[in-house]
């Protein structure tokens, strides 16, 4: 008889709010080995239970909170967890990872994965422990800020917290644990309309891996790698993600004026140096995540207390994005967005689109670019939807613009408002955004714009071989999520030689040939099983959970692990609503450029979609086929 699975606990539960019943739900060990763990898991049980449109704030839409097999085991940067649903923001299946502390005590409480559903009748604290499951009264919770929330709650347990945002079902509310949120999509509006205001977790232990002393001596080399790599040895841990922002700013990959352009005149008093010279507080700890050899957090000081600082999505679309220079300011707001529970990333893109709406006359929202003394009001009244302003910001770019007009230049995609890379100089970045799953979202994009100009420097504006290289990370990206991983420790995939030597023979040669190599990766796309290697240094990720499941992990199989759970979310989305033309941009980026003198200085959108789903297997209507379906495993049910 083979050995039981390691790192999981083997169980996974389903609570219904409104009857208080809880059931066990079955998912095997076949099943963990096909779909690992966190969102890829999470999108198993939606592909398995949800088969036609459903409204987000309908009681039967599940929220499901999902652990990855090196949640608490001896691995880098290993604290993230997962929390799906279907979008109140897109209509669609939609993922947010975490960084806190949750997913480990979730597993310390006996849990892989908890599935809530239904709809409280009052106000509810959920309590998960290694002893069961309590529903408490949250009458005193309900109306306060996440870190109030959070000291009001105390123990020593995982919470899992929403604010005001959540409670009025502010379209792109978010889940705070600690100091790091659950952001993009609205599932803390999913948690407002079932009237939950907080989840908390803990138990005494959690598994064990399947091979600890193994695991533990890999441990030690991969977070060497990581310290002597120059991004998270370096750039991360002394700027931060602000230190991208001087990069993008050469690139012409900083959205600016509503992605209007790529470049801001006063970029320097955004960059990371800026930051790290003038706030951030380097002798203060305890602000990034758990299990963290990279340290890339910033932790700065307000009002004479420290917080956690803003990253450069919100730095990039609060600064350049709306011609403001204050980083002082963003810092404000940033706290304030968090306080309150929303994503900052798209309330950013909601502040910049309304004041281009009022610029062109299209609806008077009383912001103004380069115009910052009113923005903070703005924030706190659509966290809390209390002016008719506010309640029009609270509904997101693409409901504003369906209201107001502007739809050309409306900063989305799918619902999703995009993040501060600005496409148009780095085109695979935008097909990404455009093909995304949970739309316009850098990571679930692939984020190819590191491969085209923020690690590597291939071609950024040739369509040529961006399908397969964005279908390829996205691939890898999904399975080191599931895995539990944080996505930056994926920068490791490019040797740090290239990163320190960009000009040298290698790393130009490699630039040079990236775009060239779409038939080579299609083929690897096809058989990754091929690629039965398990290369430590570049994707170190799949070893790791080896040892701690017991599977026979290497990199092909670890690879397809993604691709599977790309295309069941894709399938889930089939079912909610998406079509084809629904994989794109506005206008003003695949048909304005970006410079005048460069007539390739635009996102060619079709010409790489079609690529994209011939990459993917996908028919033109970007379905994936039955045969597929049925190559990827996803009609197992042992």
């Amino acid at each position: 008889m083979a050995k039981k699975l390691g790192a999981y606990t083997g169980k996974v539960i389903k609570i219904n709010l409104t009857d208080k019943t809880i059931a066990d739900y079955p998912f095997s060990e076949k099943q963990r080995e096909l779909f690992l763990g966190g969102k890829i898991m999470a999108s198993k049980i939606f592909y398995d239970n949800l088969f036609e449109k459903i409204d987000a704030y309908d009681e039967n839409n599940m929220v499901v909170i999902s652990t990855s097999p090196l949640n608490g085991m001896p691995a880098p940067s290993s604290s993230r967890f997962n929390i799906s649903a279907v979008s109140p923001l897109t209509g669609l299946l939609t993922s947010s990872n975490c960084g806190g502390d949750f997913g480990i005590n979730l597993k310390k409480a006996g849990y892989d994965a908890v599935i809530i559903t239904g709809k409280a009748e009052e106000k509810t604290l959920l309590q998960i422990t290694d002893e069961g499951v309590e529903f408490k009264n949250a009458d005193s919770l309900w109306g306060l800020h996440t870190s109030e929330v959070q000291t009001k709650i105390g123990g020593r347990c995982g919470k899992l917290v929403i604010g005001p945002a959540g409670e009025k079902l502010v379209r792109y509310a978010c889940i705070i644990n600690e100091e790091r949120a659950a952001g993009r999509g609205g599932l803390g509006a999913v948690f407002g309309s079932k009237n939950l205001k907080a989840v908390t977790a803990s138990g005494k232990k959690g598994p064990e891996a399947y091979d600890k002393e193994k695991l533990q001596e890999f441990n030690k080399k991969w977070v060497k790698a990581l310290k002597d790599h120059p991004l998270t040895g370096k750039q991360l841990p002394q700027l931060g993600t602000a230190g991208l922002l001087t990069a993008m700013q050469m690139k012409h990959m900083l959205a600016t004026k509503n992605f209007a352009k790529g470049q801001y005149e006063d970029y320097e008093k955004l960059s990371g140096d800026y930051l790290a010279e003038n706030f951030h507080r380097k002798d203060a700890k305890g602000k990034s995540c758990k299990s963290c050899p990279i340290q890339c957090a910033r932790a700065v000081e307000l009002n004479g207390k420290l917080i956690k600082g803003p990253e450069v999505e919100i730095i990039g679309l609060l600064g350049a994005g709306i011609l403001n220079n204050d980083l002082e300011k963003i810092i404000r707001w940033n706290y304030e967005m968090d306080e309150l529970g929303m994503d900052t990333i798209s309330a950013s893109g909601v502040i910049s689109f309304a004041m281009e709406l009022n610029e062109k006359g299209l609806w008077d929202s009383g912001l103004k670019f380069g115009e910052t003394d009113n923005v903070l009001d703005a924030i706190i009244e659509m966290g809390e939807r209390s002016t008719e302003r506010g309640n029009e910001l609270a509904e997101g770019v693409k409901r504003m613009s369906e209201k107001f007009g502007g739809k050309d230049f409306a900063p989305h995609s799918k619902g999703l408002e995009l993040s501060a890379y600005e496409p148009r100089s780095a085109v695979g970045q935008g097909l990404g955004y455009a093909v995304a799953n949970r739309g316009g979202c850098h990571l679930n994009a692939g984020y190819l714009v590191f491969a085209e100009g923020l690690g590597l420097s291939a071609n950024p504006r040739t369509p040529k071989g961006k399908a397969s290289l964005t279908t390829l990370f996205q691939n890898i990206m999904e399975a080191v999520s599931a895995g539990g991983n944080c996505l930056f420790t994926v920068y490791c995939f490019v040797p740090g030689f290239m990163i320190k030597k960009p000009n040298s023979f290698i790393t130009r040669t490699v630039n040079k040939l990236a775009p060239y190599l779409g038939g080579v990766l299609y083929f690897a796309g096809k058989k990754p099983e091929l690629l039965a290697l398990n290369l430590s240094a570049m994707l170190p990720h799949a070893i790791a959970c080896k040892h701690a499941t017991g599977s026979k992990l290497n990199m092909g199989k670890f690879i397809r692990i993604g691709e599977r759970g790309y295309n069941m979310e894709r399938i889930v989305n089939i079912r909610l609503g998406l079509k084809a033309e629904d994989d794109t941009l506005p206008k003003r980026l695949t048909h304005e450029l970006q410079d005048a003198s460069d007539k390739k200085s635009f996102v060619p959108l079709e010409f790489m979609k079609k690529r994209y789903y011939l990459m993917r297997g996908w028919g033109k209507d970007g379905v994936p086929p039955k045969k597929l379906i049925k190559k990827l495993k996803l009609d197992t049910t042992v």
